[in-house]
């Protein structure tokens, strides 16, 4: 199996952060006594690369915010769009303003479920699974499968998916000035650590 893409591993967080994001599963992360299984984020890596024969546009982020319940194979997403930085000042204004209209819609989400998850395969040497939810970008959800992998590394969870979508499903207009710039298809890569909540709510 491909090795996961390695990242640093998040620092501490106190439970009034670590708390907001818990609360995107709804009422399945609610109880403390119950978090075993669990696991978070809210450092997490995300990327986007579109190419065309004009220009390739890339952008990252590292504010990420993610839960994972092994349990249920319940997992949802969290991702502020004005965090994701671009090489260009400009091609960033335009993407937040003209493209995702960030003050409007300020979060990109998914939530869902891992369909074949194989707690014994996991644990030995990890998994390729594959996870149905629900994306919501611009305003705009759309039902997804999504592949990924997933391990355990010094008791941290490792999770790394990458996917593609339209910008046109989502009702995101590109100015025909522009159009040629930017692919039609845009590449989604995800990259976790996710520690274990029973740890975080002991610090």
């Amino acid at each position: 199996m491909t090795k996961p893409l390695l990242l640093k591993v998040p620092g501490t967080r106190t439970a009034a952060r670590w708390g907001l994001a818990v609360l995107l599963l709804s009422g399945a992360l609610a109880t403390p006594a119950r978090a075993q299984g669990k696991y978070l984020t809210q450092e997490g890596a995300a990327s986007f690369f579109s190419t065309s024969i004009i220009e390739d546009i890339e952008a990252t982020t590292k504010q990420v915010a993610a839960v994972f319940d092994l349990h249920s194979g319940q997992l949802a997403f969290s991702i502020p769009v004005k965090s994701f930085a671009f090489k260009r000042t400009l091609m960033q204004e335009h993407f937040n303003e003209n493209y995702l209209e960030s003050d409007k819609y300020p979060k990109a989400t998914f939530r869902g479920r891992i369909v074949d998850l194989d707690m014994g395969k996991l644990l030995k040497d990890g998994q390729r699974v594959s996870v149905e939810g629900d994306i919501t970008i611009h305003g705009v959800t759309r039902r997804l499968t999504v592949p990924g992998a997933l391990a355990f590394s010094q008791g941290s969870l490792l999770v790394n998916a990458y996917f593609s979508i339209s910008p046109a499903d989502y009702g995101i207009e590109i100015p025909r000035l522009v159009r040629e710039n930017i692919a039609k298809i845009v590449g989604i890569k995800v990259s976790l650590i996710c520690e274990p909540v029973s740890q975080l709510s002991a610090k």
